[in-house]
């Protein structure tokens, strides 16, 4: 009894200090629920407690002192998951000190106080996947994010999803673009980049298999006297857990050939790619990608920024979502992230998706490849109460984001936010009114 009541209080320490939040309580009535997975409800309600949803339908009765939302005329869906960012942090995405940097972790920069988390808080965004950058072969490891302005980094993460590390392909880690003093940086071509990950997981499986030894030689009956442990290295233990199944890899890269010659190293060193970054050529190869269970992670219709994506077509997305390959559209910018949902609709043009289909493309497809559709991603019973509340139908081009709702509590409050402005104008203008007055007695 005395060692549960120790457990029972040091995980409430550890709840507190780790800055957890148990989410809030609220009932939004009378909207047109979008679920995305489970069909539309025309005046329905959602009823959150604790921050989870427990109830979703017609006619929900209020508890007793639960805040009450009126959606009527509004339309009700699951908050937006960008799944490739590179917001909520600083001193910038890439180490440009080397080309293999698996050791370095954008958990350890992160920054609540970005102004793009607000940005995309406007836009219905409640969780996003903020990454490395491009610029290595092998780049640090990934972080996924609740958008909880105001609080905490520590309350940001989400802890539920998959860990990632980033891969990059092509013009960006070869620098193709790249002007800096002093010697050229290897790798400098495409057979390069491909050639210096393979040495790494070379190094990493060699490293592994010697862990594998001591710890089998230390756990033995008679383990050896003097029996030294190999020598610890950061970079390499990031790598052993992509070898041993416990980090996924997110590749950034446009072409076919390219992201073909990358499936063959995960299959020769048996790691798993769950996303491919961008893929612009992804259509041509939409067979092979749905056939190894790889998702992409891709612009709607921004192509032929750089030769490499000078194929990319506005059709790619819908083409490769009926051809059984798990798409998301991401925005890639702490400014575009506020109009996912219009990039969504775009695939309704380009490929002829049906409203729910491209609505998945911004929910509960990024949730599936970040790991975090038990709890995200879709309007179901159990899951968080991640919300957006649009004036018209998300898919709109006249629609707007009215309010954000994460585990329950209101972040962004469109009506609220215009009247502080409001407020804050008028003060700003007898300020500046007093200030002329006090100048001409002078």
């Amino acid at each position: 009894m005395k060692r549960k009541m120790i457990g029972f209080v040091l995980c409430a320490s550890l709840l507190i200090f780790s800055g957890l939040s148990f989410g809030q309580d609220l009932l939004i009535k009378n909207g047109t629920i979008l679920t995305v997975t489970k069909g539309t409800i025309i005046n329905g309600d959602v009823l959150i407690m604790g921050g989870v949803i427990k109830q979703i339908g017609k006619n929900i009765k209020a508890p007793e002192g639960i805040k009450v939302i009126d959606a009527s005329g509004k339309y009700v869906i699951p908050g937006i998951i960008d799944s490739h960012t590179h917001i909520g942090f600083t001193g910038g995405g890439n180490e440009g000190g080397g080309a293999i940097t698996a050791e370095v972790k954008v958990s350890d920069v992160l920054n609540a106080e970005d102004s793009s988390i607000y940005t995309a808080i406007s836009g219905g965004v409640t969780m996003v996947h903020t990454m490395h950058g491009s610029g290595n072969p092998i780049g640090g490891e990934n972080i996924v994010l609740r958008m909880k302005w105001g609080k905490t980094s520590e309350e940001m993460v989400v802890h539920e999803a998959y860990r990632t590390l980033k891969f990059a392909l092509g013009e960006n880690p070869k620098q193709s673009n790249f002007i800096r003093p002093g010697p050229l940086r290897y790798p400098q071509s495409r057979m390069g980049v491909n050639a210096i990950i393979r040495r790494e997981f070379l190094k990493a499986k060699n490293y592994t298999e010697q862990w594998d030894r001591y710890l089998k030689l230390k756990k033995s009956k008679r383990p050896p006297k003097n029996l030294i442990p190999p020598r610890k290295n950061l970079r390499m233990e990031q790598l052993a857990d992509m070898l041993r199944g416990k980090m996924l890899a997110r590749c950034h890269g446009y072409r076919a050939d390219e992201l073909m010659e990358f499936i063959g190293l995960a299959k020769e060193f048996g790691f798993k790619t769950i996303c491919f970054e961008h893929a612009s050529e992804a259509f041509k190869i939409a067979k092979e990608l749905a056939e190894e269970e790889i998702g992409i992670s891709v612009f709607l219709d921004n192509w032929a920024y750089k030769v490499e994506a000078s194929e990319g077509i506005a059709y790619s997305a819908a083409f490769c979502a009926k051809n059984g390959v798990l798409v998301s559209i991401n925005s890639d910018s702490g400014e575009r992230i506020r109009r996912l949902f219009m990039d969504a609709a775009k695939a309704m043009k380009y490929g002829g998706l049906s409203e729910e289909e491209a609505l998945k493309l911004i929910t509960i497809n990024p949730a599936i490849q970040l790991g975090v559709e038990k709890i995200a991603g879709s309007l179901e019973e159990g899951k968080h109460g991640d919300i957006a509340i649009f004036n018209e139908h998300p898919l709109s081009a006249y629609t707007r984001c009215e309010m954000t709702i994460i585990e329950g509590e209101v972040y962004f409050d469109r009506a609220q936010y215009l009247k502080e402005r409001e407020e804050m104008e008028k003060k700003k203008k007898e300020k500046e009114k007093a200030k002329k007055k006090k100048g001409g007695k002078k």
